[in-house]
Order: C-alpha cells, then sequence, then structure tokens
C-alpha cells in the first residue's frame, strides 16, 4: 500500500468486493466503452467477488497487477489502475486506469499510475510500459504526458469496443533508463 494526499493504492481484496461493483455500476456509462470487460465483469456483488478473486491469483502469479485507488478516510474504491499484459521476456507491460466520474480531475490517477510505474520498474524490473489511448481521451493521454509516456505511433484498428467499429488508438511508452 502506497499512501499520497487524499488516497492510496494497493492491489484489491475480497473486502473491496462492494466498493469496487458500486464504483462500476454507476459509472457503467464512462467505463462501457474503454472498460468493456471489466464493466461486464462487476455488475453484480457476486460477479465483483468473482472478478477480485482472478486478479488475486493474477497477482501471485504475476500475470498481470490490478491496484485500486482508494480514499484514506473512507476506503471507498475511487478508480483502478492495472498493469496488464505484462511480457517477462521483453520486460514490458501496458497500464490502463479509469476513475469514477466524481473523483476525475484531482490529479489522482497521475500520482497513481507514477506509482503502480516505480512499482513495475523498481519490483518487477520491467523496461517499457505503454499506454493505449484514443486521441479523443484528452484526460487519459493527459494521464501518459505528464508521467513522461511519450507518442510512439497510432495502432490501426487498434481497439474494439462492443457493438462498435474498431478504433484507431495512439500508443504511448515510457522506458526506464535505469
Amino acid at each position: 500500500m502506497i499512501k499520497q494526499d487524499a488516497f492510496h493504492i494497493a492491489p484489491l481484496e475480497p473486502r473491496d468486493a462492494k466498493s469496487l461493483s458500486k464504483l462500476m455500476i454507476t459509472n457503467a456509462e464512462r467505463f462501457k466503452r474503454y472498460f468493456p470487460k471489466t464493466l461486464s465483469s462487476n455488475l453484480t456483488l457476486e460477479a465483483t467477488e468473482r472478478y477480485i478473486e482472478s486478479k488475486i491469483i493474477e497477482f501471485e502469479i504475476k500475470s498481470g497487477f490490478t491496484f485500486a485507488i482508494k480514499e484514506n478516510e473512507t476506503q471507498t474504491i475511487m478508480g483502478l489502475v492495472i498493469l496488464k499484459k505484462v511480457n517477462w521476456e521483453t520486460k514490458q507491460a501496458e497500464i490502463a486506469y479509469c476513475i469514477g466520474k466524481e473523483y476525475e480531475r484531482k490529479g489522482w490517477v497521475t500520482k497513481a499510475v507514477k506509482i503502480v510505474s516505480n512499482y513495475a520498474f523498481d519490483e518487477l524490473n520491467l523496461k517499457t510500459l505503454q499506454i493505449i489511448a484514443h486521441k479523443t481521451n484528452s484526460g487519459s493521454i493527459k494521464v501518459a504526458e505528464n508521467n513522461g509516456f511519450v507518442w510512439q505511433k497510432t495502432l490501426i484498428d487498434g481497439f474494439t469496443p462492443t457493438f462498435e467499429l474498431s478504433l484507431d488508438m495512439e500508443l504511448y511508452e515510457y522506458t526506464n533508463e535505469k
């Protein structure tokens, strides 16, 4: 667990199910386009319990690392930062993130991504992190740029939202020089 001003980040725990499910359901419209799998895995309390169990296993076997962004006082989950698509051979992974509407524009995701990036470099010895965002998602692009990620290229048909045509996505990377 790493604390910041008003929040801390920590791996998901079974006791987080109610808070995570509430975050997903109350922000369903916000998350449905770019987080369809995470959203669909958290639409009931029982589904969220299973989702958290799977994320704990991923953490244990080092195939993925899902962190909750939690308010310090209430322990309410405000968002997620996910280190995914971990490739141990190339020492590369992707970072994805989301935050509830009521918590946006406070700089918390930027700080949380910085913490997870440092974890990826210092604890997991990864070398390159990627963030993939749509060009219209200015908040996500700002998070990437504020953390030193540099635009690399446009990924043609890089992501297909549920019930939509595929979208071109922008690839940002940060390479640890240590």
